[in-house]
């Protein structure tokens, strides 16, 4: 199992924009090469997703992930701001190491907690602990999950969670290292283009043509 995560970055709203429509494009591709894909948990963003984290499973995982790591462009005027001149957003695609079968973390390193999820009300409300908040006592992250109905589903959705957010966090340093790159996003963004998409229906291209 593989995870990527794409992500807007620092990027306006057309990069929001770029990572729902690259995100439907790996789902798509994904399925089409026999890859199994499952979306982790999408953060919302005004015009579309700030950031997407995905897991892969199954043969040619590998090669797909590997094709995908690095910055995709996406080349399309700008369908916020008409007469934009800029036509090139950028999306960064990183691997991320998944909790392994037996577990992320040590059990003493967490605190699972089960509680009632809320439901619409009436005859629908939940009345059973199927929700399950996880925290990690070295770092203090929590994490939680209620979607499913099942107490054990939501433990590990929500361990996936938790692990994707000590991820994050490991980053941050040298993400604050590499401040000046957002101020010079498009040019450091071109010498590591991996793919290249265009036009409103995300159609692949070649990389190194704009």
């Amino acid at each position: 199992m593989t995870w990527l995560q794409l992500s807007a970055g620092r990027g306006p709203g057309e990069c929001q924009m770029a990572v729902k429509g690259l995100l439907d494009a790996l789902i798509q591709e994904a399925r089409q090469t026999g890859v199994r894909v499952e979306v982790i948990e999408a953060e919302s963003a005004p015009h579309g997703l700030m950031s997407a984290l995905v897991s892969l499973s199954g043969d040619g995982t590998e090669a797909l992930a590997a094709s995908w790591e690095g910055t995709v462009r996406w080349t399309c005027p700008s369908p916020l701001r008409p007469g934009w001149r800029r036509k090139n957003w950028y999306v960064g695609v990183s691997l991320l190491s998944p909790p392994s079968a037996a577990g992320a973390f040590r059990d003493k390193d967490l605190r699972v907690e089960a509680f009632r999820a809320s439901g619409p009300g009436g005859q629908h409300v939940n009345t059973t602990d199927t929700a399950v908040r996880v925290t990690h006592l070295p770092t203090g992250l929590v994490a939680t999950a209620r979607e499913e109905r099942s107490q054990h589903r939501n433990k590990a959705l929500a361990v996936a969670r938790l692990a994707a957010m000590i991820a994050a966090q490991g980053q941050a340093a040298e993400a604050a290292a590499r401040s000046q790159r957002w101020s010079r996003h498009d040019a450091l963004m071109r010498g590591n283009e991996c793919r290249a998409y265009e036009g409103i229906e995300f159609r692949r291209s070649v990389v190194g043509q704009s």
